[in-house]
């Protein structure tokens, strides 16, 4: 007998999500985080990425969400 296989989606959320207004604040993570849980959506890694920008570099923030289909 095979093993049907199982299908994922996922999501990440930075800093330009709706939840953070441009500005990491790790209380708004915790409700994002929450919300999406609720959803059926886990945490799967989390990570920092620099960004170019107009004459300097910036964090930002990444999150990998992950739930089955």
């Amino acid at each position: 007998a095979s093993v049907p296989k199982q299908c994922y989606e996922y999501k990440v959320l930075t800093q330009k999500d709706k939840w953070f207004s441009g500005k990491f604040d790790p209380a708004n993570l915790e409700m994002a985080i929450n919300a999406y849980a609720k959803q059926g959506w886990r945490v799967i890694g989390c990570a920092t990425a620099d960004i170019p920008g107009f004459g300097a570099t910036r964090q930002e923030f990444i999150t990998l969400l992950e739930r089955e289909k």
